[in-house]
């Protein structure tokens, strides 16, 4: 009989527990008490801690879907910021109108559609030219957003207070509020995400994403695979967009950037492609990590360096930030998600070492 309580194997002898969500009792248990921990956590943070917090928990739904896309796909995507910014103006826009419970996944829906048309090149052309054809489509929506009258050219596009229930939200409970909002968001969107990939649609992403042509003859289709992928990994970009712009109360096109495209790519790297976890280990990583550069600079001052006339800190973030990419690729290509899995490896099996 299986201990439900207990995992020490793979004892699995059918396709209903192969499919299962977790694997022992012991893993609900654990994610009961994370999420309780996380309920409470803003309670015990000041105001500007709980809103570095929603930022890793938007990017961290953003992170998601590129996983989706790059992760299980394989397609590289260097537009997911892009994607954030079609959901972002998209709940702008449909804010005065709508509440938001309607505006945010309405702008997930827009920015799926656009996915979709995005991959099509994804029909035709792979790798490199898949990345640069994702590339152009984040230049010409920059173009656009930068060009149109309606998006105020770019500038700051004003997002309503939220409110909820006849209730408004203020400003010193505003990141409190959108702290639990987005947690509800991230909750339903995780376990979507983790049920997606125990689907025949979910075993179609990595079968194209390994060879695509013995996918086809399998009975597969890899052009609709890989539409499915970007229209999915677009619309959780879209979501994290709404839900960002409520947060931020206001969307300006510097937010949505090449730079911004290319921090969720190194965010999914860093955290392990291809995994849940790995989702907010990276997010959490890449901004904390933004936000000791200040302390980083202090250090170096302290050295004796002279620095005059130097912004150390910014100086320091596009070196950082390379490096840290650099090291993980090099020495931990599978990201603090490996770090993650050989901590639960060790005390599953505690206080035994095999």
């Amino acid at each position: 009989m299986r201990n439900l309580w207990a995992q020490t194997g793979n004892y699995r002898t059918n396709y209903q527990q192969d499919t299962t969500i977790f694997a022992s009792y012991r893993e609900v248990v654990s994610l009961a008490v994370l999420l309780l921990g996380l309920l409470a956590l803003p309670q015990f943070l000041s105001r500007s801690n709980v809103y570095v917090l929603d930022l890793i928990l938007v990017y961290g739904i953003a992170v998601l879907g590129l996983n989706i896309t790059t992760g299980y796909a394989g397609l590289i995507n260097i537009g997911q910021a892009a994607f954030m910014g079609v959901g972002a103006y998209t709940a702008a826009l449909l804010a005065p109108n709508l509440p938001f419970l309607l505006a945010i996944p309405l702008g997930g829906l827009v920015a799926a559609g656009v996915g979709a048309v995005v991959g099509i090149p994804s029909l035709r052309v792979k790798h490199l030219y898949l990345a640069l054809a994702t590339l152009a489509f984040q230049e010409i929506f920059v173009w656009t957003v930068g060009h149109a009258p309606l998006l105020k050219q770019g500038g700051a596009v004003e997002v309503p207070t939220g409110s909820f229930l006849g209730y408004a939200v203020g400003f010193r409970n505003h990141y409190h509020f959108w702290y639990y909002v987005i947690l509800v968001f991230l909750v339903i969107l995780a376990v979507a995400w983790r049920n997606l990939l125990r689907t025949r649609y979910g075993r179609a992403l990595i079968a194209v994403r390994d060879n695509d042509r013995a996918a086809d003859a399998m009975g597969m289709d890899p052009g609709r695979t890989k539409l499915m992928a970007f229209a999915l990994g677009a619309f959780y970009a879209g979501i994290a967009g709404g839900i960002y712009a409520y947060l931020a109360r206001a969307v300006v096109i510097e937010d949505f950037m090449l730079a911004s495209s290319v921090k969720f790519l190194a965010m999914a790297i860093v955290g392990g492609l291809g995994t849940l976890v790995g989702s907010f280990l990276g997010p959490a990583f890449m901004q904390l990590l933004d936000l000791n550069m200040e302390t980083l600079s202090n250090f170096i001052r302290s050295l004796g360096f002279n620095t005059s006339g130097v912004d150390i800190a910014s100086a320091l973030k596009p070196l950082t930030f390379g490096l840290v990419i650099v090291l993980f690729l090099m020495f931990e290509p599978r990201g603090l998600y490996n770090w993650w899995r050989l901590i639960r490896s060790y005390f599953r099996t505690w206080p035994f070492k095999y």
